[in-house]
């Protein structure tokens, strides 16, 4: 982690969203092994590392992004738009009649103020999902994005695909891990797991493009200066 009391921070673009953006004394971002740091807002801990080829002059015309832009919370996406999201997983089959939840968690300190954030895709129907679940650990706000995502689909004969870039919510999900925390939170949501039909969870790496998931991502980093209601 770099020195915070060393650190500038400049406005700058990161597929088609400002944020903030590490930078050295003459401007320029900082790189350390081809990558940069970023965080959405100015006063918050929660920060990580991106490919240096990621980030943009905000004047950048959207066309000189890299990889798909992605929408602020509340924006409307084109159907063209939503189809790129599921093509953006690799050999992934999806069906038209599939609901795509994409879901993160965000954490400032571990434990720290908390954050979830998750988008569901049916359609040409789009639900954004960015709440802030007071003082938590990551893995509790990886579990507790995917189970408020999953209390959110009331047709559960519908077949579902779940896509997360925790390895630890995957993996007591859905690999028999033995979780020694959590119990209670990891019971609730295979109780709701199992009232569907067809759901399935894929694994994605963070922060490599995938639309759905960045999206979630700034969904669950923007929850973090949110009040718990």
């Amino acid at each position: 982690m770099m020195n915070k009391d060393k650190t500038n921070w400049k406005r700058m673009k990161f597929k088609g969203n400002k944020v903030w953006v590490a930078t050295g004394h003459d401007g320029k971002p900082t790189v350390k092994n081809g990558k940069v740091l970023i965080k959405y807002q100015i006063d918050q801990d929660y920060e990580y590392w991106i490919h240096k080829n990621g980030v943009k002059p905000v004047d950048s015309p959207e066309s000189e992004n890299t990889g798909h832009q992605i929408n602020q919370p509340g924006a409307k996406s084109s159907k063209k738009q939503k189809n790129k999201q599921r093509d953006d997983i690799q050999d992934e089959k999806i069906s038209d009649d599939t609901i795509c939840i994409y879901t993160d968690g965000a954490c400032s300190g571990n434990p720290g103020p908390s954050g979830i954030g998750a988008l569901l895709l049916f359609k040409n129907h789009e639900k954004e999902i960015s709440k802030h679940i007071g003082i938590a650990t990551n893995n509790i706000a990886e579990l507790e994005a995917i189970r408020v995502a999953l209390l959110e689909i009331k047709k559960t004969d519908l077949p579902v695909m779940v896509f997360t870039d925790s390895s630890y919510a995957y993996g007591v999900l859905t690999l028999g891990w033995k979780a020694k925390k959590n119990l209670d939170l990891i019971i609730s949501i295979k109780k709701i797991i199992a009232k569907f039909k067809d759901l399935k969870f894929i694994k994605v790496k963070g922060h490599e493009g995938v639309e759905g998931n960045e999206k979630a991502d700034f969904l669950a980093t923007s929850a973090l200066k949110k009040k718990k209601i």
